[in-house]
């Protein structure tokens, strides 16, 4: 597979940006439901240090897709488990989102004013060019790690948010969420390998990009 250097340095930001914050809210999410497991690992944190993972990290870098530490949390300690299960799953995801949708707004903004802000003007091309390159990687990241996580597939934040609805017996959601790692890795391969993909990642970025007035 193609290295592309140039463009990992303008993803692996926006990466690290988009895992961090998304590990934060389920932890912040946890902690203001009840539970402190998180908070006192020190994942109620903005540094991504404490969240990610070395080996996920390292697959994204040379694979292209990757993980961060999970949040861990007790249910014992949770006023409404099922619910606030749901609602520490859906946080990640949400906060991508609402990141993603603010780095556009931002990018908007800049780009009304790219030619009547003196500031903006008086920067380097260089300096300009890659500014924007990382905003809109950032965007463009966390909107694709929103849509992703979304999806019912274990041991993603969708399938938790899915499994609270249902009252399924602890042996048997462990024996799907057993199966689940299997399928998400082959569904992976599979939008690598397809070139017109069977996730709907692209599709939803586009959409929302266009919306905001973005090619």
């Amino acid at each position: 597979m193609d290295f592309d250097i140039e463009r990992m340095l303008y993803t692996l930001p926006a990466v690290i940006i988009g895992l961090g914050l998304h590990e934060w809210a389920h932890a912040f999410t946890a902690w203001k439901l009840g539970d402190v497991t998180a908070k006192e690992e020190g994942r109620v944190s903005f540094n991504p240090l404490r969240h990610l993972d070395p080996l996920g990290f390292i697959f994204i870098v040379f694979v292209g897709f990757g993980w961060a530490k999970p949040v861990r949390f007790n249910p014992e300690n949770l006023s409404h488990p099922r619910r606030d299960r749901a609602l520490i799953a859906a946080a990640g995801p949400v906060s991508n989102l609402l990141l993603g949708l603010a780095v556009l707004g931002f990018l908007k903004l800049l780009l009304m004013f790219l030619f009547t802000s003196m500031f903006i003007m008086n920067l380097p091309p260089k300096v300009l060019d890659v500014s924007l390159k990382i905003l809109l990687h950032t965007a463009a990241t966390n909107l694709g790690l929103f849509i992703f996580n979304i999806l019912p597939v274990p041991p993603l934040d969708g399938s938790h948010i899915f499994f609270s609805s249902l009252k399924l017996d602890p042996a048997t959601e462990a024996r799907i969420l057993k199966f689940g790692g299997l399928a998400l890795f082959i569904l992976i391969l599979l939008e690598n390998r397809l070139a017109t993909g069977i996730l709907p990642i692209h599709i939803f970025v586009n959409k929302v990009f266009s919306l905001f007035g973005f090619g």
